[in-house]
């Protein structure tokens, strides 16, 4: 795991858990009005179906409130710009899970709706310090949910992503976190001052070692939109395909980012 050379940026920590809430509140009715022929579609991650994913969504944001149901650990073990690098070692362990997940809970919108209930009453007097043991390493409360918007956004893009016509919406707080840390994590990867990423209207960080810029135009510049940065990011889609779509702008010698992609495994 790289170490995090940068300190992370302040995120308001009220706006997370409704950004949270409201993007898990997008999602329950979609996952509603799904039929038993778009729940067994497969999705962009091998092995997994629609209802496999759906359930997954409310395994990622169940864990804050079991995490607040056990004990306190004594100290924080990983920083929020630590955790993307911290998540592939779980895959495993994660995805075995969710089928049991998805097996044992046919009716997926009574399992949304216990999840999003007991995270309401959790969060309502949990203050942001308080240390989760988390899969990945301990972690505040308020560091955690801001990895919640991660998990959110990009299964909510999965999911759109598997079902013709399916267009649930993104809450504008969670895509913004989301493509925040996601950025903030290349600048950890890759310290520098000579590329700039620019995610408008969300994100621009330096990176890679070079030669720093001071003024006027950079010379490497790295220019896309959030969702096609966080389908980089996640490795839903890659570098190449995404500038043979230009979906992304790159310039400069040192704006070849693919070596560096995607930062979750």
């Amino acid at each position: 795991m790289p170490p995090a050379k940068k300190r992370a940026r302040a995120y308001d920590p009220a706006k997370i858990r409704t950004a949270v809430l409201t993007q898990l509140g997008h999602v329950r009715p979609a996952v509603r009005a799904l039929t038993d022929e778009q729940l067994a579609l497969p999705t962009r991650l091998p092995g997994w179906t629609v209802r496999d994913l759906a359930a997954h969504v409310t395994m990622a944001v169940e864990s804050v409130s079991r995490n607040l149901d056990r004990e306190e650990p004594a100290k924080a073990e990983l920083t929020l710009l630590q955790w993307p690098f911290a998540t592939a070692a779980r895959a495993d362990d994660i995805a075995d899970g969710t089928r049991d997940l998805a097996a044992a809970h046919p009716d997926l919108d009574a399992l949304y709706a216990r999840t999003g209930e007991r995270l309401t009453h959790r969060l309502a007097d949990a203050p942001g310090d308080r240390l989760l043991a988390t899969r990945t390493g301990a972690m505040t409360l308020a560091d955690h949910l801001v990895t919640r918007t991660v998990e959110l956004v990009v299964h909510t893009d999965d999911l759109n992503a598997a079902v013709p016509g399916l267009d649930i919406p993104f809450d504008r707080q969670a895509l913004a976190a989301c493509t925040r840390l996601l950025a903030d994590a290349l600048a950890a990867k890759a310290p520098g001052g000579s590329t700039e990423v620019r995610i408008p209207p969300y994100a621009v960080v330096q990176c890679v070692e070079g030669p720093r810029h001071t003024r006027g135009t950079p010379p490497n510049v790295v220019e896309t939109d959030p969702l096609t940065w966080i389908r980089l990011a996640t490795g839903r889609v890659t570098w190449q395909d995404a500038l043979a779509e230009a979906k992304v702008s790159a310039s400069g010698e040192r704006a070849d980012l693919s070596g560096l992609l995607p930062l979750l495994g």
